[in-house]
């Protein structure tokens, strides 16, 4: 059977992209958060799974705003990088898992999760990302397949910090019941703290992000008991990312190790932390 066995949690500020894509991690700006990236780096170099499983928002790239689904899976067995207006990212394509997707697709709608099936599918930052501060030399292609898992974090009512929780948890079970032995690692993405316009433009909070980095290892419920209201109150109009960190939370089920943890401040105009936890199983 296959098992969750690590998830990570990291913000998909574009412009962290942009500094590996352009030699820029050295420089005195993005140097602190490039160190502290890499003694997680090295161990999951060492811990490589077979399928990731990226929770992430597309930022009206790849799709537009006149339908949003709520929970999307990709399907395909490749994702090309999205061109975000300056042409894609100089990172290679995203190698799918059409029959692992499948069959959490159906696991996940038999458990009462009403899921939109993308076919074809081009990924923007928000999966590209995370995948380079997981592998930032990833060569011709990358280290594991890749299963999109799409949130909607942009337009209202956003689901609810709880339902992301219990989607982590159905996912989970969806991925043990999986019937071929992989190893598999769920990213949740997106945040910290930041609002990118409106009167708190440049809003960064760092006792709420202190507290959610704390809170997402030892008590994901009091998280999940949030509002939209009060993650937007509290993280700004774009922290609503972080109900994302909880769906990876909850497919990794109560018995985990934090491996590492960073935070820095800022990373363009955003609260930028990981954390990364050892799933010790159920």
């Amino acid at each position: 059977m296959a098992e969750v066995i690590w998830g990570l949690a990291t913000s998909h500020v574009p412009s962290i992209g942009a500094a590996m894509d352009h030699g820029k991690t050295a420089d005195p700006y993005w140097n602190p958060l490039f160190d502290g990236y890499a003694p997680a780096r090295a161990w999951m170099a060492r811990h490589t799974p077979d399928v990731a499983v990226i929770v992430y928002n597309d930022h009206a790239n790849a799709l537009d705003l006149t339908v949003t689904p709520t929970f999307g899976i990709g399907t395909a067995a490749s994702y090309q990088v999205a061109d975000e207006g300056w042409g894609s990212r100089p990172v290679p394509a995203v190698t799918g898992a059409p029959a692992f997707s499948d069959h959490l697709v159906g696991s996940l709608i038999d458990d009462s999760f009403d899921i939109t099936v993308y076919q074809d599918l081009d990924v923007d930052h928000g999966l590209t990302v995370p995948l380079s501060v997981y592998c930032p030399d990833p060569g011709e292609s990358w280290p594991c397949a890749v299963v999109p898992l799409l949130v909607n974090v942009i337009q209202y009512p956003q689901p609810t910090a709880a339902r992301c929780l219990a989607l982590g948890h159905a996912l989970g079970a969806a991925i043990r019941s999986f019937p071929e032995d992989l190893k598999v690692a769920v990213f949740g993405t997106g945040g910290m703290s930041h609002q990118l316009a409106g009167e708190r433009a440049g809003l960064i909070n760092q006792e709420f992000d202190r507290m959610f980095l704390d809170a997402i290892e030892h008590d994901p419920e009091k998280l999940a008991s949030l509002t939209r209201e009060e993650y937007i109150r509290e993280a700004g109009s774009e922290g609503i990312e972080l109900i994302m960190w909880l769906v990876m939370r909850g497919a990794l089920g109560p018995r985990i190790r934090r491996v590492y943890e960073t935070y820095h401040v800022p990373a363009s105009n955003t609260a930028a932390g990981m954390v990364l936890f050892e799933n010790l199983g159920r």
